[in-house]
């Protein structure tokens, strides 16, 4: 039998956290109780010392606990990320009861770059892992025993959860009302909300077109350029080699340094984005949108899409809508 103490979540905030990502899973459990989950959250924020925190909008936050004082039994832990992560995460006094009251939690998750908390406290070795992608690389440095993936909104290794940036502290804490009260409130809640119901905890962080500044490596550039400009076109890591002038191998490398990737990669994500953008944007047959981004076929650009976004892309164009049939006319890509 479910007992009310078993939805307690206590969230850890510290000096320049984001305060958006506090209010997103608060504001969640919030109104999960408001639409009547049973039992409900108490939530807490709690602070070392029971101080107020400056978030690093500016704004002070005031304390609902003492992160020294707290006690079990908790639910959910839950560190939230921000600015001041990197001296959290060498807070000796926080990170030691971090990892104190996660031995009494069912849950332990963390937002953006909470995470690095949770890995000074060690709570992380051995795990998969995400964070806010501009952060994936320090965090592996800093803690090579994690296994650090930046691609994902959010990744759940055993009872340990870990999330991307900002926002992903909503797909998270929609994902653990689900977890805790079924599809149908949290479809509810989402709707509340007016955000997706759940984005995939295996959708990509980022796109391609809104992605980190452009590579510095000229080399890298002309080939990314080309790419995003002829996903149609032959894209074969030899072919964009010989374009740029220099060997297969080398390019691999390259793009491996400059994005983390090979070009192979990089090529498949961009398609998938650029037909996940077609088909929500425009109501062309599958197989339309499959032939203009580069997909042999309507079966291929499915396999991508399952891999990439964890869903089929008939499936998504529902979730997401699209305008009514039109004729296939050529159009620019995104």
């Amino acid at each position: 039998m479910t007992t009310a103490v078993r939805h307690r979540v206590v969230v850890v905030a510290y000096d320049d956290a984001e305060l958006v990502e506090i209010a997103s899973v608060t504001s969640a459990f919030d109104g999960a109780n408001r639409l009547g989950a049973s039992p409900p959250y108490d939530v807490s924020l709690v602070t070392a010392q029971g101080r107020p925190v400056r978030c690093s909008s500016g704004l002070v936050l005031a304390a609902q606990g003492v992160l020294e004082r707290t006690r079990g039994p908790v639910d959910t832990l839950l560190v939230v990320g921000g600015p001041g992560h990197a001296a959290a995460a060498k807070d000796s006094g926080l990170v030691e009861h971090v990892r104190r009251l996660a031995g009494l939690g069912r849950r332990v998750a963390s937002v953006c770059t909470g995470s690095s908390v949770l890995a000074a406290a060690g709570l992380l070795d051995g795990r998969h892992a995400t964070t806010h992608w501009a952060f994936a690389r320090d965090l592996a440095q800093h803690h090579p025993a994690v296994h650090v993936d930046a691609g994902p909104l959010y990744l759940r290794d055993g009872h340990v959860c870990t999330s991307a940036g900002v926002t992903g502290a909503l797909d998270l804490a929609l994902a653990f009302v689900e977890e805790d009260h079924g599809p149908e409130l949290a479809r509810r809640l989402a709707r509340m909300m007016v955000t997706y119901l759940q984005r995939p905890g295996n959708q990509a962080q980022i796109s391609m077109f809104v992605d980190a500044p452009a590579p510095e490596h000229r080399t890298v550039r002309q080939a990314v350029e080309h790419i995003t400009a002829h996903l149609d076109g032959d894209l074969a890591t030899t072919t964009l080699a010989a374009r740029v002038g220099v060997s297969g191998r080398h390019l691999s490398r390259l793009f491996l340094d400059q994005l983390g990737r090979t070009p192979a990669q990089y090529v498949r994500t961009a398609r998938a984005e650029a037909a996940a953008h077609l088909l929500v944007s425009t109501a062309l047959p599958l197989a339309s949108v499959a032939r203009r981004c580069g997909f042999s076929s309507g079966e291929t650009m499915r396999q991508v899409f399952l891999d990439h976004y964890g869903t089929t892309p008939s499936h998504h164009r529902t979730a997401h809508g699209a305008p009514p049939l039109a004729p296939d006319t050529r159009g620019a890509l995104p």
